[in-house]
C-alpha cells in the first residue's frame, strides 16, 4: 500500500481522491483489530482508497491511505 504524502497520522478532514469526510461513516469496513490502546480499523473509501484508521481515546486518526486502483502514481509508476 502507497500511502498519500501528507496524510500519514495526521487528522485530514476528507479523502483527497473523492473528497469523503474522514470522519463520516466509512463505506466499508475490511477488518477490525484490537490493540493496547484501542483499536485498528481498516476501511475502503467509496473511491476505493484503503484506509488505517486507529481508534483510541483521543478519537479516530486516518493513519494511512493508498490510491485508489485507477489513480496512477506520482512519476507514472
Amino acid at each position: 500500500m502507497t500511502s498519500t504524502t501528507g496524510t500519514t497520522g495526521k487528522t485530514g478532514t476528507a479523502c483527497p481522491y473523492c473528497g469523503w469526510p474522514d470522519h463520516a461513516e466509512p463505506f466499508q469496513v475490511v477488518s477490525r483489530h484490537a490493540t493496547a490502546a484501542g483499536s485498528t480499523v481498516w476501511t475502503r473509501c467509496g473511491c476505493g482508497s484503503l484506509q488505517v484508521r486507529a481508534v483510541d481515546a483521543r478519537g479516530m486518526r486516518v493513519m494511512s491511505r493508498s490510491r485508489p486502483a485507477d489513480v496512477p502514481a506520482p512519476g507514472g509508476r
